[in-house]
């Protein structure tokens, strides 16, 4: 008897994971990330440990690049269908006649840090200071070489006469601070709190606030969203509104958690040694998620308004901010 009911239990749910999977084009997914680990990705690790991503009926696999740049390259390329990266590329992509849209915010302020190390206080006050320095990123012509390059050129400086480092967002990026590998480093959490622990620099711009991302941008600046190839979309729309329930339900997770909720969602290896830590980071980082999933126009303005500062490119195109982010599916979720 327990045998029968234990198989009729084994079918039902093969049958709910069947329907599931019906409902949606794409079951199967690859998706696009620069530095998993990141708290800046946090709601996708939500997402996938928690279940979000199979209670919607997708089976997504999770390609962690070393940084965004490279994620948008594999989306670009085709071996990803989707990413979860900086918004700023959509603007980027579109300067570039290859659009991208956004569908869900993940973060609302951006959570990066630029630091210097400690022997460079009395030369470094501003960042048109780092002139002639070695910044590690997580990868060149990512979001966290976009902040670098944005206070340079607010400074009054010249980006160019910068060098950038890729050096992930894990326990390299530490690693390359300790050996005095790089000058100073943009990164994210909890990378920055592990070298802030170890007294390795000191901050010069930190955007992991209200706060401080309006003292540096002059109001809202979004981060992480989930983008994608606007076709992908038209041609899925079932399979796009599932991934951003499964994203808003992380998200509305994140919200509602403590430190010690979110560092038992996560595999131990984010801890970077240090689980006490990594829930400081956690902590200190909280302000940053999205609330509501949606990007502001505000907060649309403000990425284009930093990208101008920087690229020649984007600050001669015209670029329709309209087209960066398509809230219709963000607003079909069930809150």
């Amino acid at each position: 008897m327990k045998l029968k009911l234990a198989l009729a239990a084994m079918t039902a749910l093969g049958l709910m994971a069947g329907a599931a999977n019906a409902q949606v084009e794409k079951p199967k997914l690859e998706l696009g990330v620069g530095g998993k680990p990141l708290l800046y990705y946090l709601p996708l690790t939500i997402a996938e440990t928690k279940g979000y991503f199979k209670a919607e009926g997708l089976d997504v696999t999770i390609n962690d690049f070393g940084g965004g740049a490279k994620s948008l390259q594999s989306l670009m390329g085709g071996s990803v269908d989707v990413v979860t990266g900086a918004y700023e590329h959509t603007i980027r992509m579109q300067a570039k006649k290859e659009p991208l849209v956004a569908v869900i915010e993940l973060g609302r302020f951006p959570g990066i840090v630029l630091m210097v190390k400690d022997s460079l206080k009395d030369k470094v006050k501003t960042p048109a200071d780092l002139k002639g320095l070695k910044i590690g990123v997580t990868a060149p012509g990512s979001s966290t070489n976009f902040f670098v390059n944005y206070l340079i050129a607010k400074a009054g400086g010249n980006p160019k006469d910068t060098a950038y480092i890729g050096v992930g967002g894990g326990a390299g990026a530490v690693a390359a601070m300790m050996k005095g590998e790089i000058d100073g480093m943009s990164n994210l959490d909890p990378v920055i709190s592990k070298i802030e622990s170890e007294k390795l620099g000191f901050v010069l711009a930190d955007s992991r606030t209200e706060a401080g991302t309006k003292a540096i941008f002059g109001g809202s600046n979004p981060a992480a969203v989930l983008y994608l190839k606007p076709e992908f979309a038209e041609k899925n729309p079932k399979t796009t509104q599932a991934l951003v329930n499964a994203l808003y339900k992380a998200l509305d997770f994140i919200a509602k958690a403590k430190p010690e909720d979110i560092a038992g969602a996560v595999p131990e290896a984010y801890f970077l040694g240090d689980k006490p830590l990594y829930m400081q980071a956690v902590k200190a980082s909280m302000e940053t998620y999205s609330r509501t999933g949606i990007i502001s126009a505000d907060g649309m303005k403000s990425a284009h308004d930093m990208l101008k500062q920087f690229d020649a490119e984007i600050a001669s195109a015209n670029i329709d901010l309209n087209k960066t982010f398509n809230d219709k599916f963000i607003k079909a979720v069930k809150k």
